[in-house]
């Protein structure tokens, strides 16, 4: 059974004419390996790698400031920001001048020395100073490699709302009415004031139940003290009654 050409198959051999020689097939010469030390150069209609990639233009390259690494958290929860806060000086400042006064405060403190106290009573405060000082510096270079206080979380607080100024001033204004009163009217009419106005400014509008509220609470802390830690709030106007 013979194969046809055109079914995929080789066609069979002819048998030669006779007295005609069978041509010489000449040999297939050995392809190159990979990794053979000689290799093949191209020739003209073979193009090189070189030759077909296009010329590209040269790749801008970023400067020193864009090529700062990306910002990462501290594992302490210290945020580390790209520039300093400057309003975070502030608060070194002010640790330092506190631990400045602490000393020099210490320092003019008499030498009062005993059997039963052989320190006194400066090493503790100028202790306390000198340390007020080393956080204050520690503070200072914590900020100037970039150092941010992580900022707080809260649960049901929208941390990006404004601040209520008028809340903070109505709760200001009822600490101050109740420093100025408490001399005159006594602790438990400025103690009322005081309870009745901080509900009102946090937005409590029960007014009767809060007057109510506020005079309980006014008895209680005053008999509190009075009785239980021996210490005589002013009675101002009530004096003789309670």
């Amino acid at each position: 059974m013979t194969t046809r050409p055109d079914r995929g198959g080789d066609p069979p051999p002819r048998p030669a004419a006779p007295g005609a020689t069978a041509p010489v097939v000449p040999p297939i010469p050995a392809q190159p390996t990979a990794g053979a030390a000689d290799p093949v150069p191209p020739t003209t209609e073979t193009e090189t790698a070189a030759e077909r990639t296009p010329d590209l233009p040269p790749v801008a390259r970023p400067t020193a400031a864009d090529d700062r690494p990306p910002v990462a958290d501290a594992p302490d929860g210290v945020v580390r920001t790209a520039k300093p806060d400057p309003a975070q000086y502030g608060v070194c400042a002010f640790l330092a001048v506190v631990g400045a006064l602490v000393i020099v405060d210490a320092l003019r403190i008499g030498h009062a020395i005993s059997s039963a106290d052989p320190i006194g009573p400066k090493p503790v405060p100028i202790l306390l100073g000198a340390l007020l000082l080393v956080v204050a510096a520690i503070y200072a270079v914590d900020v100037a490699r970039g150092g941010a206080g992580e900022p707080e979380a809260g649960e049901d607080v929208d941390l990006s709302s404004p601040i209520d100024w008028r809340t903070v001033l109505l709760l200001i204004g009822a600490f101050l009415v109740n420093a100025v009163l408490i001399d005159r009217l006594g602790w438990v009419i400025s103690g009322t004031l005081l309870f009745w106005g901080s509900a009102f400014a946090l937005g409590n509008r029960h007014y009767i139940r809060n007057l109510l509220i506020a005079v309980a609470l006014s008895l209680i802390t005053f008999y509190t003290f009075a009785i239980g830690l021996g210490v005589n709030l002013p009675a101002g106007v009530l004096q003789g009654i309670l």
